[in-house]
């Protein structure tokens, strides 16, 4: 989950996800990851360990809000730092290949937001198994956003 408010919107669509699957949840904001740098500056941050936990999964579900017409900053940092995979930690990269990907994002309706997802997983070899875009209504759930969650979700991990 990559928002900045541990508490907020997107958080109560991870709870609702998991009520329909078993998943395990990371805020990426409890974690120090520092931003890609060439020379890989910030090698004893949480990313790596992070990523060595992704790994113990076969799917992943990336959770963001919509800030600004895109992915949160804390997600575009994880997705960015998986070069790190791809340059210095290759055994690591190459375990992605095969895993399956989802992508939510709770807030506005934005033209191609998941595209960065899609492309990230092809490039990465991951599986896509789709997006889902879902919203709160006056700080709450609203039950036609529950309904999709369901059948998404069911429909992919059932």
């Amino acid at each position: 989950m990559g928002s900045s408010r541990v508490d907020g919107h997107s958080h109560q669509i991870a709870k609702a996800i998991q009520q329909i699957i078993p998943a395990d949840r990371v805020d990426l904001a409890s974690l120090s990851i520092g931003p890609y740098t060439y020379d890989h500056r910030h090698r004893s941050d949480d990313f790596i360990p992070l990523v060595k936990k992704i790994l113990d999964y076969e799917s992943v579900i990336l959770l963001t809000p919509v800030y600004w017409y895109s992915m949160s900053g804390l997600m575009k940092t994880f997705l960015d730092r998986i070069t790190d995979c791809l340059q210095i930690e290759k055994d690591l990269g190459s375990q992605l290949r095969g895993k399956d990907m989802v992508c939510v994002s709770c807030g506005a309706e934005i033209e191609g937001f998941f595209i960065p997802f899609e492309q990230s997983a092809e490039y990465l070899g991951m599986n896509y198994l789709g997006h889902l875009r879902t919203w709160i209504s006056q700080d709450h759930l609203a039950a036609d956003v529950e309904s999709e969650i369901v059948v998404f979700f069911k429909n992919r991990f059932a």
